[in-house]
């Protein structure tokens, strides 16, 4: 471990635990946070000059290439631009010229998951809204560089980034925030290994403005404790720990029986998870109060997140609300692809898809058994019906839970009715959708559900956990009529299979569903997220 670590570890641990002496003299903790942030930015001074030359430089050559860039971008503007007018204390367009640097927190940023797709969207939104600001990424991405991630991003997202305006600083500390770190105390270890990571960054470049994209909350509180002039947002996917979670442990509440952790709160042992949970649930709660802006990807992680953090956002006079916005799914790109019409309904099969990896919070064994009982039913809308169980296999202990699941299926006597397509590719995907009736989700407290969405885009009848984002926010009437159905148990599950597949008229609630899925696209998503930023960018100013 070198000295930068141990340092970084050092005012990690400190800044985790505010010790008495701190707190009986807060002005000399902030003083601390103030000195410790301007040796930062002198430190950092030059290494910044040189990467906002070379991004000019970079920008100056592309317009000399591209001299019809300039006219589409005004255009992209234009469209983008309606929602947001005199929304910007500057004027409507008169800090679009801001050339600052805005630093995008994501150290897993060429992962290629749902989280990644939020980040690659609002970078170019950001683009958009200000095209002379320069994204900076922090990522811990070492084996691949910025011509490799901007490609990945075209192939896996379609998301066409301005180059010239994006680059990225490289953290060698991203190993302090994986699992398998802290085998004990993950939750604690994970969130003092952000703020490794935080220092690491700003030990690298310090941006005008600090967004985190991946739920670091604590990174966040780092942040606003070396600089107070640098405003911070965070678009959190999930809250890092939720009354529900403290609420599972306990085996006699409403959620004692949901959940990974579903009554493990009994005994000596669950009484000091508990209270480790509580006090890291405290922190967490005075971590929110140092971030400005906050978005939630759901009304469900927006209820979660004001319950923890709204007490302590009203003392520290943060008046700006904590705000949904939607993530952007790819439900225009599904439209594409996939067929809702009188022609398509006669190709679709008695089928139900079930999309997500197998992990256990995906609660595979839920929908098995609830397909058991479905056929155990032997009614019309059971005939010929299959599960197809399409997901990913990370590791040995995906394997092995897809192992069991197929032992669970043939001790069902089920083992003709069930598919299960590992590792498949997009384009299998979507073959699935084109022929698949019903889309079902088992997780409970699913924070958003992406796949549920790219379900309904697809024309799907969803079926899904009675809980969560898919509840709240996606599965939802429209115009007074049901897009999908929701469930708990077993039994739940199979009475729902049973309606999704003897409706009367199955096309036009998938076309109802597709009405629903166009809240969440790219665009939509995008004009959201500006109005945030906006709100950043008049901080700075």
């Amino acid at each position: 471990m070198d000295l930068r670590t141990l340092a970084a570890l050092g005012l990690s641990i400190a800044a985790f635990t505010p010790l008495a002496w701190f707190l009986l003299f807060p002005p000399v903790w902030r003083a601390c946070g103030s000195v410790l942030g301007w040796y930062l930015r002198r430190k950092t001074e030059g290494r910044r000059a040189r990467i906002l030359e070379v991004m000019n430089d970079d920008i100056k050559g592309w317009q000399i290439r591209n001299p019809e860039q300039k006219e589409s971008d005004d255009e992209d503007w234009e469209k983008l631009s309606g929602h947001a007018v005199g929304s910007s204390t500057n004027g409507d367009k008169a800090d679009r010229d801001f050339d600052g640097v805005i630093g995008f927190f994501h150290p897993f940023c060429n992962a290629g998951g749902g989280g990644e797709r939020v980040l690659w969207v609002a970078i170019r939104a950001t683009q958009k809204r200000w095209p002379n600001a320069k994204c900076i990424v922090y990522t811990g991405d070492h084996e691949v560089n910025k011509d490799a991630i901007l490609k990945n991003v075209q192939k896996r997202f379609n998301i066409h980034l301005h180059p010239p305006t994006v680059a990225f600083v490289y953290l060698s500390t991203r190993h302090w925030v994986l699992a398998s770190t802290w085998p004990q105390f993950t939750l604690a270890g994970q969130a003092l290994g952000s703020m490794i990571m935080a220092w690491d960054a700003f030990s690298l470049m310090v941006p005008d403005v600090f967004v985190d994209t991946m739920g670091y909350a604590f990174a966040q509180g780092l942040s606003k404790w070396l600089f107070r002039d640098v405003p911070t947002g965070a678009y959190v996917h999930y809250p890092t720990i939720s009354t529900d979670m403290l609420s599972s442990l306990d085996p006699k509440s409403a959620v004692g029986s949901q959940g990974v952790n579903a009554g493990k709160g009994a005994g000596t042992k669950g009484l000091v998870k508990k209270l480790y949970w509580k006090l890291f649930a405290y922190f967490y709660s005075k971590t929110g109060s140092s971030i400005d802006i906050v978005m939630t990807n759901s009304s469900w992680t927006q209820g979660h997140i004001q319950q923890l953090w709204a007490a302590s956002r009203m003392d520290k006079k943060q008046r700006n609300p904590i705000a949904v916005v939607y993530p952007p799914v790819a439900v225009t790109e599904m439209e594409k692809e996939i067929e809702v019409s009188p022609e398509s309904e006669k190709k679709r099969e008695k089928a139900i898809v079930y999309i997500a990896q197998f992990r256990p919070e995906k609660n595979h064994d839920l929908i098995i058994r609830s397909f058991a009982e479905f056929l155990q039913r032997k009614s019309k809308a059971s005939e010929s019906a299959k599960l197809v169980l399409v997901g990913s296999v990370r590791d040995n202990h995906d394997s092995k839970r897809v192992y069991n699941l197929r032992l669970l299926v043939n001790e069902l006597h089920i083992r003709d009715r069930v598919e299960f397509h590992l590792d498949a590719t997009w384009d299998e995907v979507l073959e699935c959708f084109r022929k698949a009736s019903v889309g079902v989700n088992g997780m409970w407290n699913e924070h958003f559900g992406i796949g549920v969405v790219e379900y309904q885009a697809a024309g799907l009848i969803s079926v899904v956990n009675n809980s969560g984002g898919p509840k709240m926010d996606i599965v939802t009437d429209i115009d007074g009529e049901p897009t999908g159905f929701h469930a708990t148990t077993s039994t739940e599950y199979a009475e729902a299979f049973e309606k999704a597949l003897s409706l009367p008229d199955p096309l036009a609630v998938r076309q109802r569903a597709r009405i629903s899925a166009k809240r969440f696209t790219e665009e939509a998503f995008a004009k959201s997220w500006i109005t945030q930023m906006e709100k950043l960018v008049d901080m700075r100013a």
